[in-house]
C-alpha cells in the first residue's frame, strides 16, 4: 500500500514556564512539532508508511530535524529546501493553543514563503495514497494558501485520498482574508473532515443553533453533530466522513467523546473524564492520526473512531506536541474504558 503524506509547516514549541524561573536557569524547554508532523510521527509509530512534506532553509538546524525526522522513521525525501528560517512558537506547558497566551513567531519562515508552480508535485505525490493537511496551513499567508489549493487539487487528480483537520487559530489569520473566504475552496477535494460543530461554523459557514453555546447536554451536542456533518457532506458531495471532537474542561482536567459521521449515520465514542492532565498540545492531532490509521488498515468506522479517541485521550498525558503511546498502549486504554 502507498503512503501517507502529510504536509504542513514544522514548528519548534519553546515552552518558557510561567513563574519566568527560565531566566534565572538559562533553560528554554522545546518540541518538536507542527500540528501535520505529529500526525505523521503517530503514524510512523504505528508502522503506516509516513511521509513528510515542509519547507525548511539549507543550514544545520534543519539538516539535524531531518536526521531526527528519519530517526522517527518518517520519510523526509519530499522536504521542499530553501527559505529564510524555521517556524517558532512560544507556549507553556500544558497550555492549549486557542488560549490567548500563545506566541507565535513564524512570520517568514521557509514554509510561509512558498510559492505555486515551484514544487514538482509528480514526484512528491508518488507512491502517496492519502493526503493530510491541516486549515492552518492557508492562516499562514496568501502564498501558503495558494501552495494548499494547488497541493489539495494535485492530489485528488491523482486519485489520493484527502483528509484536513480544521484547526483554527485566530492570531494567524492576520493576511486579510477570514478562514470562511478561503477553507471552503480546499474542503471540496476532501474525503475526511475533522473538526467540531464550532469550527465548522466558523471556517465553512455551517449553520450552527444558538442554543449549541449555551448548553452542556450531550445530547444536544450530539444532535448538532449530525446536522452540521450532513450539511458539510451535503456541499461537499466529495466527503465521505465528517469528524468531530467535543472536549471540555472538567475540575483541573478533560471530558471528552468524539463523533464520526458516515453513510448518514451518526457513530459515537465512548467518552472519557480524567480530572487532572499533563499537555492539551496535539490531542487532536492525535486523533486524527488514528482515523487515518483505522481508515488505512481498513477497520470498521466504530472501531477506527474508538481507537482515534483513545490515541487522543493519551496524548493528554505526553508532555510534548507528538505522540509516543504505542498501539499497545492505546488499546490498553481501549481495555481500561469498556
Amino acid at each position: 500500500m502507498g503512503k501517507v503524506l502529510s504536509f504542513g509547516e514544522l514548528l519548534l514549541r519553546i515552552c518558557p514556564d510561567g513563574d519566568g524561573e527560565w531566566l534565572a536557569t538559562n533553560k528554554l524547554p522545546f518540541y518538536v512539532g507542527g500540528a501535520e508532523l505529529n500526525v505523521a510521527t503517530a503514524l510512523a509509530l504505528w508502522n503506516i508508511p509516513s511521509a513528510y512534506f515542509t519547507a525548511l532553509p539549507v543550514n544545520f538546524m534543519a539538516d539535524q530535524l531531518i536526521g531526527y525526522l528519519n530517526n522517527c522513521k518518517i520519510d523526509t525525501a519530499s522536504i521542499y529546501h530553501g527559505g529564510d528560517r524555521i517556524g517558532l512558537y512560544y507556549l507553556p506547558k500544558g497550555k492549549d493553543l486557542k488560549n490567548a497566551g500563545v506566541i507565535y513567531d513564524r512570520a517568514n519562515s521557509a514554509f510561509s514563503a512558498l510559492k505555486t508552480n515551484t514544487i514538482d508535485w509528480d514526484k512528491v505525490l508518488e507512491d502517496v495514497e492519502w493526503f493530510h493537511f491541516s486549515a492552518i496551513c492557508p492562516a499562514l499567508s496568501q502564498d501558503a494558501a495558494d501552495v494548499c489549493l494547488e497541493a489539495v487539487k494535485a492530489a485528488s487528480e491523482r486519485g489520493i485520498t484527502v483528509s484536513v483537520d480544521l484547526n483554527y487559530r485566530a492570531k494567524l489569520w492576520q493576511y486579510g482574508k477570514q478562514p470562511v473566504e478561503v477553507i471552503p475552496q480546499l474542503a471540496k477535494y476532501c474525503d475526511l473532515i475533522m473538526g467540531n460543530i464550532w469550527a465548522a461554523e466558523k471556517m465553512l459557514g455551517i449553520s450552527l443553533a444558538a442554543f449549541a453555546n449555551e448548553t452542556e447536554d450531550k445530547n444536544i451536542y450530539l444532535e448538532q453533530a449530525k446536522i452540521t456533518s450532513a450539511e458539510i457532506c451535503e456541499q461537499y458531495p466529495k466527503c465521505k466522513w465528517v469528524a468531530n471532537t467535543f472536549r471540555f474542561d472538567y475540575q483541573q482536567g478533560i471530558k471528552y467523546y468524539t463523533t464520526l459521521y458516515t453513510d448518514n449515520e451518526l457513530l459515537v465514542s465512548k467518552e472519557y473524564c480524567s480530572e487532572h492532565i499533563l499537555d492539551k498540545v496535539g490531542s487532536g492531532d492525535c486523533f486524527m492520526a488514528g482515523l487515518i490509521y483505522g481508515f488505512y488498515q481498513q477497520l470498521n468506522p466504530l472501531t477506527t473512531l474508538n481507537f482515534a479517541t483513545a490515541a487522543a485521550f493519551n496524548k493528554l498525558f505526553i508532555p510534548s506536541d507528538c505522540t509516543t503511546a504505542t498501539i499497545a498502549d492505546v488499546q490498553k486504554t481501549l481495555a481500561a474504558h469498556d
